[in-house]
């Protein structure tokens, strides 16, 4: 079973940018579909983008224009490119497969300052 270790996360003031790194401990080559997710305090866990083997890419809404996942399956690493971002990006970011499977990795925080 793949494990996922996320990192890249911090605090950055609003308008800022991180870029967030997935590491598998094995290959993803085959897996069809990866994704971002986050969850805020309060609030259910929710996807924030997606990337398929194809690398058709799909975003939520609220990130669109602002967010760019990629993988590189040479070095089984999946990254999110934040851009612009605001408080309410605020969240514990976790990738996972699409749709997605136990056990979640332990997620990277991420804190925009107003």
């Amino acid at each position: 079973q793949v494990q996922l270790v996320e990192s890249g996360g911090g605090l950055v003031q609003a308008g800022g940018s991180l870029r967030l790194s997935c590491a598998a401990s094995g290959s993803i080559a085959s897996i069809n579909a990866m994704g971002w997710y986050r969850q805020a305090p309060g609030k259910q866990r929710e996807l924030v983008a997606r990337i398929f083997s194809g690398s058709v890419t799909n975003y939520a809404g609220s990130v669109k224009g602002r967010f760019t996942i990629s993988r590189d399956n040479g070095k089984n690493t999946v990254f999110l490119q934040m851009n612009s971002l605001k408080p309410e990006d605020t969240a514990v970011y976790y990738c996972n497969t699409f749709p997605p499977r136990d056990p979640w990795g332990q997620g990277t925080q991420v804190t925009v300052s107003s």
